[in-house]
């Protein structure tokens, strides 16, 4: 016998009661309330369907009082009960509106109880029709165990009132900071006015053939996401560097030392002491590196689950990836890796950045320039995406051209705003690319 499916579900009605009894005693206390709490998170039909009704009141600001409230439960027309009878029981229930804040504990502890209850009893009939292997049992109890650590309910439609109230919180601190754009900064001011910064559960492909150096700018980002969202976890994934050549680079970006000196460790006393510094900013970052070649993007968000505050995900690259599954064909494979990177900003609600490498259709056109079907193997890669970044370096083309060091960032899709291109100086000393303005 199943014993989840005959667990008496944890609730606690008193105090589900108690918490909208304050709220008719002191409508301003329902602010409190909704800090802690959503209407789910009431196991009593009444209950809830009362506190969503709160919920909407709160979100377009609307008085709120024991008049106001019955009045807007008995035009939503969803209470069952005799709504009269049933709000002066909830103030009888209640001993003082002061405490609303330990109520609404308790109620989102019970609720928290529930949904562990119903994982758990959602694990076990999974591995009970066999359908899966252990591997993906992991997986799918991992996102299970995720999803209630971050508070997120997974497979349920989420009232409008929650959707609303969680904008006017975000919209709020925006206006209380100042902030000039919705996402984490690139370090590059004229892209961030394209784009609004790295925004959350965006996927954002950076794109190039190979030589350009996609994986410096990335670097640049990661590095710059890190110091100016220092309380922010950025996790930089390499299949084809070390991490002691990625943290090298790194270092030769912040200090502004040739990268061939950390080769051969021909350092004068000056860059012993840049590098020491350099060393020191790096470290106060919470930077994060892999190196696992043969990582796959399911590996991926399994380790990102367990970081807390995560800010930013970079994968460096694309083609490398192992699929983590078995696929008929790679146009397949590169498919369901782009599906499941895009899940994975969703999920992780963090913007996830991959390179990827762009077909040779390029080089073959008389403008080299990148183009959105330059992308390799897949149109899902498109489709998926939030933006898309194409880089383009002349010299790397025509090494004797007039263009040397002069790098193009191009925009070729954004879901946010305009496209457009933002040019960029390449510093091969220092194996980074910063705008062009920037540079003089």
């Amino acid at each position: 016998m199943d014993p989840i499916s005959n667990l008496a579900l944890p609730r606690d009605i008193t105090a589900e009661q108690a918490v909208i009894g304050s709220i008719l005693l002191n409508g301003s206390s329902a602010g409190d309330a909704l800090e802690i709490l959503r209407s789910e998170d009431f196991y009593h039909d009444a209950n809830r369907e009362i506190f969503s009704v709160i919920q909407t009141m709160f979100s377009y600001g609307k008085p709120i009082d024991a008049v106001t409230l019955l009045d807007e439960v008995r035009k939503a027309g969803t209470v069952k009960a005799n709504t009269d009878d049933y709000f002066r029981q909830l103030l009888t229930v209640t001993p003082t509106w002061r405490n609303i804040t330990h109520y609404a504990e308790i109620v989102r502890d019970m609720a928290r109880l529930r949904r562990i209850a119903e994982a758990a009893g959602s694990i076990t009939g999974k591995i009970a029709d066999g359908a899966v292997d252990s591997a993906e049992m992991l997986e799918f109890a991992e996102r299970k165990i995720y999803s209630l650590r971050q508070e997120k309910a997974s497979n349920e439609l989420v009232p409008v009132a929650d959707v609303i109230q969680e904008l006017w919180d975000h919209l709020r601190d925006m206006a209380d900071t100042g902030a000039a754009m919705s996402g984490i900064s690139t370090g590059m001011p004229r892209l961030d006015n394209l784009t609004m910064g790295l925004n959350k559960s965006d996927l954002i492909l950076l794109a190039s053939r190979p030589g350009i150096g996609k994986t410096s700018l990335a670097l640049n980002i990661a590095l710059s996401a890190a110091k100016k969202e220092p309380d922010k976890a950025v996790t930089y994934f390499s299949l084809e560097m070390s991490r002691e050549q990625i943290v090298a680079r790194m270092l030769s970006e912040e200090a502004f030392i040739d990268g061939k000196k950390l080769i051969t460790g021909r350092l004068s006393a000056d860059d012993w002491r840049k590098l020491g510094q350099a060393a020191s900013v790096l470290s106060a970052t919470k930077l994060m590196v892999n190196d696992n070649s043969m990582i796959s993007v399911l590996e991926i968000n399994a380790l990102c689950r367990r970081i807390d505050n995560l800010g930013l995900v970079l994968i460096d690259y694309l083609q490398l990836m192992n699929t983590g599954a078995k696929a008929e064909n790679r146009l397949q494979a590169v498919s369901e890796m782009s599906r499941q990177m895009k899940l994975m900003a969703m999920e992780l609600k963090v913007p996830v950045i991959c390179l990827c490498q762009l077909s040779r259709a390029s080089v073959q056109r008389e403008n080299k320039r990148p183009v959105l079907s330059d992308l390799r193997e897949s149109g899902s890669l498109e489709q998926d995406a939030d933006i898309v970044l194409g880089l383009y370096r002349e010299d790397a083309f025509k090494p004797d051209g007039a263009e040397h060091n002069s790098g193009e960032l191009i925009v070729l899709k954004n879901r946010h705003g305009e496209t457009g291109t933002v040019k960029l100086q390449w510093m091969p000393e220092y194996t980074t690319y910063v705008e062009a303005e920037d540079r003089y």
